[in-house]
Protein backbone atom coordinates (compact mmCIF):
# COMPACT_ATOMS: atom_id res chain seq x y z
CA UNK A 1 0.00 0.00 0.00
CA UNK A 2 1.73 3.34 -0.96
CA UNK A 3 1.10 6.54 0.67
CA UNK A 4 -1.19 7.89 -0.99
CA UNK A 5 -3.60 5.11 -0.79
CA UNK A 6 -2.98 5.00 2.57
CA UNK A 7 -3.84 8.88 2.94
CA UNK A 8 -7.10 8.56 1.43
CA UNK A 9 -7.93 5.69 3.92
CA UNK A 10 -7.04 7.62 7.18
CA UNK A 11 -9.21 10.69 5.21
CA UNK A 12 -12.06 8.43 4.70
CA UNK A 13 -11.80 6.63 7.99
CA UNK A 14 -11.91 10.19 9.67
CA UNK A 15 -14.66 11.36 7.78
CA UNK A 16 -16.69 8.28 9.30
CA UNK A 17 -15.59 9.19 12.52
CA UNK A 18 -16.98 12.80 12.17
CA UNK A 19 -20.17 11.77 10.68
CA UNK A 20 -20.73 9.29 13.25
CA UNK A 21 -20.85 11.84 16.43
CA UNK A 22 -22.54 15.12 17.03
CA UNK A 23 -22.16 17.39 20.22
CA UNK A 24 -25.61 18.97 21.94
CA UNK A 25 -25.50 22.23 23.88
CA UNK A 26 -26.91 22.57 27.19
CA UNK A 27 -29.86 24.63 25.53
CA UNK A 28 -30.35 21.61 23.00
CA UNK A 29 -32.22 18.50 23.08
CA UNK A 30 -32.20 16.07 19.76
CA UNK A 31 -34.12 13.04 17.86
CA UNK A 32 -32.56 11.29 15.48
CA UNK A 33 -34.28 10.01 12.19
CA UNK A 34 -33.76 7.03 9.57
CA UNK A 35 -34.79 8.47 6.30
CA UNK A 36 -37.72 10.45 8.04
CA UNK A 37 -38.61 8.06 10.86
CA UNK A 38 -37.07 8.06 14.42
CA UNK A 39 -35.10 6.55 15.73
CA UNK A 40 -32.92 6.08 18.38
CA UNK A 41 -35.58 8.45 21.17
CA UNK A 42 -35.19 11.65 22.49
CA UNK A 43 -32.02 12.89 23.70
CA UNK A 44 -31.56 15.73 25.93
CA UNK A 45 -28.06 14.94 27.83
CA UNK A 46 -25.28 17.48 26.40
CA UNK A 47 -22.07 16.37 25.51
CA UNK A 48 -20.74 14.18 22.85
CA UNK A 49 -23.23 11.69 20.95
CA UNK A 50 -22.62 8.77 18.20
CA UNK A 51 -25.11 7.77 15.40
CA UNK A 52 -25.02 5.58 12.94
CA UNK A 53 -23.26 7.54 9.66
CA UNK A 54 -24.83 8.50 6.36
CA UNK A 55 -28.08 7.71 7.65
CA UNK A 56 -29.57 8.77 10.71
CA UNK A 57 -30.25 12.71 10.95
CA UNK A 58 -29.79 15.00 13.77
CA UNK A 59 -32.53 17.29 14.58
CA UNK A 60 -31.63 19.79 17.38
CA UNK A 61 -34.78 21.97 19.24
CA UNK A 62 -34.14 24.86 21.63
CA UNK A 63 -35.35 23.61 25.62
CA UNK A 64 -35.39 27.24 26.56
CA UNK A 65 -38.78 29.11 26.66
CA UNK A 66 -39.34 30.63 23.51
CA UNK A 67 -41.30 34.13 22.62
CA UNK A 68 -44.35 34.18 20.66
CA UNK A 69 -44.50 37.66 19.21
CA UNK A 70 -48.60 37.61 17.06
CA UNK A 71 -50.02 40.39 14.76
CA UNK A 72 -52.14 42.61 15.87
CA UNK A 73 -55.63 41.90 14.88
CA UNK A 74 -58.94 44.07 14.66
CA UNK A 75 -61.43 42.13 16.60
CA UNK A 76 -65.38 43.38 18.02
CA UNK A 77 -65.87 43.77 21.36
CA UNK A 78 -68.95 42.24 22.65
CA UNK A 79 -70.86 46.00 22.91
CA UNK A 80 -69.25 46.39 19.36
CA UNK A 81 -66.17 48.03 19.59
CA UNK A 82 -64.09 47.45 17.07
CA UNK A 83 -60.47 46.85 18.78
CA UNK A 84 -57.31 46.16 17.69
CA UNK A 85 -55.28 43.64 19.88
CA UNK A 86 -52.22 42.54 19.88
CA UNK A 87 -50.66 39.44 21.80
CA UNK A 88 -47.73 38.19 23.01
CA UNK A 89 -46.63 34.47 24.72
CA UNK A 90 -44.20 32.21 26.11
CA UNK A 91 -43.44 28.92 25.12
CA UNK A 92 -41.36 25.88 24.72
CA UNK A 93 -41.13 22.15 22.82
CA UNK A 94 -42.00 19.71 25.43
CA UNK A 95 -42.19 17.17 23.01
CA UNK A 96 -40.07 17.18 20.41
CA UNK A 97 -40.83 13.85 18.37
CA UNK A 98 -44.51 15.22 18.20
CA UNK A 99 -42.95 18.60 17.42
CA UNK A 100 -40.56 17.23 14.56
CA UNK A 101 -44.10 15.39 13.36
CA UNK A 102 -46.26 18.33 13.41
CA UNK A 103 -44.74 21.56 12.73
CA UNK A 104 -41.03 20.24 11.65
CA UNK A 105 -39.57 23.48 13.32
CA UNK A 106 -40.39 26.26 15.26
CA UNK A 107 -41.35 28.43 12.18
CA UNK A 108 -43.84 26.07 11.77
CA UNK A 109 -44.54 26.11 15.30
CA UNK A 110 -44.68 29.99 15.09
CA UNK A 111 -47.25 29.54 12.28
CA UNK A 112 -49.70 27.36 14.41
CA UNK A 113 -49.73 29.35 17.53
CA UNK A 114 -50.45 32.71 15.83
CA UNK A 115 -53.67 30.15 14.75
CA UNK A 116 -54.42 29.00 17.42
CA UNK A 117 -53.51 31.80 20.41
CA UNK A 118 -55.11 34.32 17.76
CA UNK A 119 -58.36 32.36 17.77
CA UNK A 120 -59.00 31.96 21.16
CA UNK A 121 -58.08 35.84 22.04
CA UNK A 122 -60.95 36.59 19.29
CA UNK A 123 -63.52 34.11 21.07
CA UNK A 124 -62.57 35.91 24.30
CA UNK A 125 -62.82 39.52 23.21
CA UNK A 126 -65.78 39.21 21.75
CA UNK A 127 -67.49 37.69 24.83
CA UNK A 128 -66.82 41.12 27.19
CA UNK A 129 -67.49 44.57 26.47
CA UNK A 130 -64.29 46.95 25.97
CA UNK A 131 -64.46 48.03 29.35
CA UNK A 132 -63.43 44.38 31.38
CA UNK A 133 -60.82 44.18 28.15
CA UNK A 134 -58.81 47.41 29.24
CA UNK A 135 -59.35 47.23 32.87
CA UNK A 136 -57.78 44.74 35.49
CA UNK A 137 -59.73 46.27 38.74
CA UNK A 138 -62.01 48.70 40.46
CA UNK A 139 -59.92 50.38 42.14
CA UNK A 140 -60.87 53.65 42.72
CA UNK A 141 -59.34 56.76 40.88
CA UNK A 142 -59.89 60.28 40.88
CA UNK A 143 -62.56 61.90 38.88
CA UNK A 144 -60.92 64.40 37.09
CA UNK A 145 -62.38 67.14 35.04
CA UNK A 146 -61.45 65.66 31.44
CA UNK A 147 -62.55 61.82 32.67
CA UNK A 148 -65.99 63.40 33.67
CA UNK A 149 -66.24 65.26 30.19
CA UNK A 150 -65.62 62.43 28.19
CA UNK A 151 -67.87 59.93 30.17
CA UNK A 152 -67.37 58.74 33.92
CA UNK A 153 -70.48 56.63 34.00
CA UNK A 154 -68.78 54.36 31.77
CA UNK A 155 -65.07 54.95 33.13
CA UNK A 156 -66.74 54.48 36.53
CA UNK A 157 -68.67 51.39 35.87
CA UNK A 158 -67.68 48.60 37.78
CA UNK A 159 -65.30 45.41 36.47
CA UNK A 160 -66.69 41.99 37.01
CA UNK A 161 -64.19 39.87 35.16
CA UNK A 162 -61.11 42.59 33.90
CA UNK A 163 -58.45 41.96 31.41
CA UNK A 164 -56.21 39.66 33.98
CA UNK A 165 -58.50 36.72 34.17
CA UNK A 166 -59.41 37.32 30.33
CA UNK A 167 -55.84 36.50 29.70
CA UNK A 168 -56.08 33.68 31.64
CA UNK A 169 -59.12 32.51 29.95
CA UNK A 170 -57.24 32.71 26.42
CA UNK A 171 -54.12 30.98 28.18
CA UNK A 172 -55.87 28.09 29.45
CA UNK A 173 -58.20 27.01 26.36
CA UNK A 174 -54.79 27.66 24.18
CA UNK A 175 -53.14 25.23 26.71
CA UNK A 176 -55.49 22.78 25.84
CA UNK A 177 -54.58 22.88 22.06
CA UNK A 178 -50.94 23.25 21.98
CA UNK A 179 -49.93 20.09 23.19
CA UNK A 180 -51.43 18.56 19.59
CA UNK A 181 -48.33 19.68 18.00
CA UNK A 182 -45.15 19.03 21.17
CA UNK A 183 -45.85 22.86 22.60
CA UNK A 184 -46.45 23.60 26.55
CA UNK A 185 -47.83 27.20 26.42
CA UNK A 186 -47.65 28.94 29.86
CA UNK A 187 -48.30 32.54 29.49
CA UNK A 188 -50.28 34.91 27.43
CA UNK A 189 -50.93 38.49 27.20
CA UNK A 190 -52.22 41.49 25.74
CA UNK A 191 -48.94 43.60 24.96
CA UNK A 192 -51.28 46.33 23.21
CA UNK A 193 -55.00 47.54 22.95
CA UNK A 194 -56.14 50.49 20.68
CA UNK A 195 -59.62 51.35 18.82
CA UNK A 196 -59.52 50.96 15.05
CA UNK A 197 -58.54 54.19 12.77
CA UNK A 198 -61.90 54.93 12.44
CA UNK A 199 -63.59 54.50 15.74
CA UNK A 200 -59.56 56.40 17.32
CA UNK A 201 -60.44 59.51 15.12
CA UNK A 202 -63.80 59.63 16.46
CA UNK A 203 -62.32 59.18 20.07
CA UNK A 204 -59.66 61.72 18.87
CA UNK A 205 -62.38 64.35 17.80
CA UNK A 206 -64.33 64.11 21.03
CA UNK A 207 -61.31 64.89 23.15
CA UNK A 208 -60.70 67.80 21.26
CA UNK A 209 -63.77 69.40 21.40
CA UNK A 210 -64.10 68.55 25.21
CA UNK A 211 -60.56 70.15 26.01
CA UNK A 212 -61.88 73.22 23.77
CA UNK A 213 -65.13 73.27 26.16
CA UNK A 214 -62.94 72.83 29.28
CA UNK A 215 -60.38 75.72 27.68
CA UNK A 216 -63.63 78.16 27.08
CA UNK A 217 -64.79 77.41 30.12
CA UNK A 218 -61.32 78.90 31.94
CA UNK A 219 -61.07 81.55 29.96
CA UNK A 220 -64.55 82.82 30.43
CA UNK A 221 -64.24 82.19 33.96
CA UNK A 222 -60.76 84.55 33.68
CA UNK A 223 -62.48 87.19 31.48
CA UNK A 224 -65.07 87.61 34.39
CA UNK A 225 -62.07 87.91 37.19
CA UNK A 226 -60.96 90.22 35.35
CA UNK A 227 -63.71 92.12 34.71
CA UNK A 228 -64.33 91.73 38.85
CA UNK A 229 -60.63 93.22 39.39
CA UNK A 230 -61.40 96.07 37.02
CA UNK A 231 -64.86 96.87 38.64
CA UNK A 232 -63.47 96.65 41.77
CA UNK A 233 -60.06 99.25 40.65
CA UNK A 234 -62.68 101.48 39.59
CA UNK A 235 -64.60 101.70 42.69
CA UNK A 236 -61.46 101.75 44.97
CA UNK A 237 -59.95 105.06 42.42
CA UNK A 238 -63.84 106.31 42.24
CA UNK A 239 -63.88 106.62 46.56
CA UNK A 240 -60.24 107.67 46.54
CA UNK A 241 -61.12 110.40 44.34
CA UNK A 242 -63.98 111.51 46.37
CA UNK A 243 -62.22 111.55 49.77
CA UNK A 244 -59.89 113.94 47.72
CA UNK A 245 -62.05 115.68 46.51
CA UNK A 246 -63.99 116.02 50.15
CA UNK A 247 -61.20 117.38 51.44
CA UNK A 248 -60.00 119.93 48.91
CA UNK A 249 -63.46 121.33 48.78
CA UNK A 250 -63.41 121.59 53.05
CA UNK A 251 -59.88 122.95 52.49
CA UNK A 252 -61.11 125.41 49.98
CA UNK A 253 -63.80 126.37 51.97
CA UNK A 254 -61.56 126.93 55.14
CA UNK A 255 -59.28 129.18 52.88
CA UNK A 256 -62.42 131.07 51.63
CA UNK A 257 -63.44 131.79 55.30
CA UNK A 258 -59.90 132.99 56.33
CA UNK A 259 -59.65 135.31 53.37
CA UNK A 260 -63.70 136.68 54.07
CA UNK A 261 -62.45 137.08 57.45
CA UNK A 262 -59.14 138.93 56.73
CA UNK A 263 -61.11 141.13 53.94
CA UNK A 264 -63.70 141.74 56.75
CA UNK A 265 -61.51 142.98 59.34
CA UNK A 266 -59.53 145.14 56.58
CA UNK A 267 -62.91 147.34 55.07
CA UNK A 268 -64.23 147.52 58.96
CA UNK A 269 -60.15 148.94 59.57
CA UNK A 270 -60.12 151.35 56.14
CA UNK A 271 -62.85 150.60 53.65
CA UNK A 272 -61.75 152.87 51.43
CA UNK A 273 -58.99 151.57 50.76
CA UNK A 274 -59.99 148.02 50.67
CA UNK A 275 -62.88 149.31 47.56
CA UNK A 276 -59.72 150.99 45.98
CA UNK A 277 -58.28 147.11 46.36
CA UNK A 278 -61.01 145.57 45.21
CA UNK A 279 -61.45 148.09 42.21
CA UNK A 280 -58.09 147.45 41.31
CA UNK A 281 -58.48 143.86 41.38
CA UNK A 282 -61.75 144.18 39.22
CA UNK A 283 -59.87 146.44 36.62
CA UNK A 284 -57.12 143.95 36.46
CA UNK A 285 -59.60 140.84 35.77
CA UNK A 286 -61.39 142.19 33.25
CA UNK A 287 -59.26 144.44 31.20
CA UNK A 288 -55.59 144.31 29.18
CA UNK A 289 -53.54 146.08 27.19
CA UNK A 290 -55.53 147.92 24.26
CA UNK A 291 -58.60 147.69 26.41
CA UNK A 292 -61.63 150.04 25.68
CA UNK A 293 -63.51 151.05 28.73
CA UNK A 294 -66.44 153.61 28.16
CA UNK A 295 -67.82 154.56 32.13
CA UNK A 296 -70.48 157.05 32.68
CA UNK A 297 -68.98 159.97 35.31
CA UNK A 298 -70.91 158.92 37.95
CA UNK A 299 -69.24 154.98 38.38
CA UNK A 300 -67.37 153.99 40.73
CA UNK A 301 -64.23 153.30 38.89
CA UNK A 302 -63.91 156.11 37.23
CA UNK A 303 -62.92 157.91 40.57
CA UNK A 304 -60.01 155.73 41.25
CA UNK A 305 -58.81 156.29 38.01
CA UNK A 306 -58.90 160.40 38.55
CA UNK A 307 -55.81 161.90 40.04
CA UNK A 308 -55.67 162.27 43.83
CA UNK A 309 -58.05 164.80 45.01
CA UNK A 310 -60.41 164.74 41.76
CA UNK A 311 -63.41 163.86 41.55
Amino acid sequence: MNASTRLILVLVLLFCGLSSTYTLQETEQAILTQFGRPVGGLVTEPGLHFKVPFVWVVHRFDKRWLEFDGDSNEIPTKDKKYIWVDTYARWRISDPLRFFQAVRDERGAQVRLDGVVDGETRNAVASFDLLEVVRTSNREFQLNEELAGIGSAEAMAATETGREKIQQIVLEKAAKITPEFGVELVDVRFKRINYVDSVQQKVFERMISERRRIAERSRSEGQGRAAEIRGQKERDVLAATSVGYRQAQELKGKADAQATAIYARAYGKDPDFYQFVKSMETLEATLNEGSTVVLSTDSELLKFLKGPGRN
